[in-house]
């Protein structure tokens, strides 16, 4: 499969506990709701005509209230709960109407999960913990000892691998859960508010590893959480659901500032928006720019018809390599220099297109120039000037 196919598709999925799943379907389907659907059939529409598509590497979060069909979803996409009607595609294939050893196989080869009470055996230690899917899969011992020692080594769990479970704390032993899931080395990552148990602190410090895990594992994660903030800070995408039913998938800047429904409205109105919103957002994304060739003479010129005052410089691959002033660049022209390197102020401030605008500020603050954003790969991408902060930050205000 390529890089830019779904690894899992979802085509009309529904989920009905109770006895009259045809009625309750077509009152779920006609904004009936749910209490009623529940008092006139018996039945609870836990999860109605979901429609998405989840890329390979993305991490995914649904989100909702207690009872909003969060964990249920979740757990149809790899049939632990059977659908009521739809499909569920796993790299192309239907797994809805798969047999239980062809399941089976699917569930062991592409999935793990995390759960939020840790699920791990009391009288077995780290290592055997962490090797208990490999046991599961039948690997041979001295291949589930290497690979267990993996895991244990990428959640940061050295030295404890013969500690009992039970002497660790909970951010500890969450680790130990996340380890045994990534040692089966799946390709999707269900987390079912894996991190909800945790006190505030432990929590955050989870968020942040989970993060630096998915940069350098490129998992596919499907991430369940109440939290709107966890959300925003690990979401690609986010769904919101309520009552079993989506009312918006988007991203996290998407979510605040376009919310789709008042409920949704309700849920971001008082979220710390510079936490969220980054540089990609609020950057002038083509920035008149001076490149490696050109000399004094260009630089000026290019200044004087854009009525700037300083240029920043790129190389031939848009690589940021610093900033010109006009006085500089005149003085060298005077002087009929052809190269800008004697003037080029190369220890310019610079800020990665994913920061936040509460990173950005203190680097905005202390200079008196825009701020250079910059791509994962060094490439310049634009700047952010210091109306752009200020609109952006006062646009918070006046909803706040």
């Amino acid at each position: 499969m390529g890089e830019n196919k779904p690894v899992i598709e979802v085509r009309g999925l529904y989920k009905i506990f109770g006895p009259r799943v045809a009625d309750a379907k077509k009152m779920a389907d006609d904004r009936v709701p749910r209490p009623e659907i529940l008092r006139k059939t018996g039945c609870t529409p836990a999860v109605v005509n979901a429609e998405f598509a989840i890329q390979r590497r993305e991490t995914f979060v649904i989100m909702g209230l207690s009872g909003s069909g969060k964990s249920t979803l979740l757990r149809l996409l790899n049939r632990l709960i059977e659908p009521t009607y739809g499909e569920v595609l796993v790299d192309g294939e239907d797994i809805s109407h798969q047999s239980v050893a062809a399941l089976r196989e699917i569930r062991r080869r592409k999935f793990s999960m995390v759960f939020q009470h840790f699920g791990l055996l009391p009288h077995r230690n780290v290592l055997e913990n962490v090797g208990f899917g490999l046991e599961i899969q039948s690997v041979p011992p001295g291949d589930r000892r290497e690979k267990s020692l993996e895991a244990i080594q990428v959640v940061g769990l050295d030295g404890y691998e013969n500690s009992p479970v039970q002497a660790l704390s909970g951010g500890m032993q969450q680790r130990v859960g996340l380890a045994r899931a990534l040692a089966t080395n799946p390709e999707i990552l269900l987390m079912d508010e894996a991190f909800s148990a945790l006190d505030p602190l432990i929590r955050t410090q989870m968020q942040d590893e989970l993060i630096e895990l998915q940069a350098r594992l490129h998992k596919t994660v499907i991430f369940i959480t109440h939290d709107l903030d966890e959300a925003l800070k690990l979401g690609d995408r986010i769904v919101i659901m309520k009552d079993g039913v989506i009312d918006q998938i988007d991203t996290p800047e998407g979510i605040l500032t376009n919310p789709a429904t008042d409920y949704v409205r309700t849920f971001v109105e008082n979220v710390d928006r510079s936490k969220v919103l980054t540089a990609a957002s609020i950057m002038h994304k083509t920035p008149v720019v001076a490149t490696h060739k050109d000399g004094p003479h260009q630089a000026v010129r290019t200044m004087k018809q854009h009525n700037h005052s300083s240029l920043f410089v790129v190389d031939q691959d848009r690589q940021l390599l610093g900033l010109v002033r006009i006085d500089d660049a005149i003085r060298e022209a005077k002087q009929e220099s052809r190269s800008l390197d004697s003037i080029l102020a190369r220890d310019i401030p610079s800020v990665p297109i994913t920061a936040s605008l509460r990173d950005i500020i203190p680097v905005a603050s202390g200079s008196s120039i825009p701020v250079p954003v910059v791509r994962q790969d060094g490439r310049f991408a634009g700047i952010v000037t210091r109306s752009a902060l200020l609109s952006a930050m006062s646009a918070e205000g006046e909803e706040s």
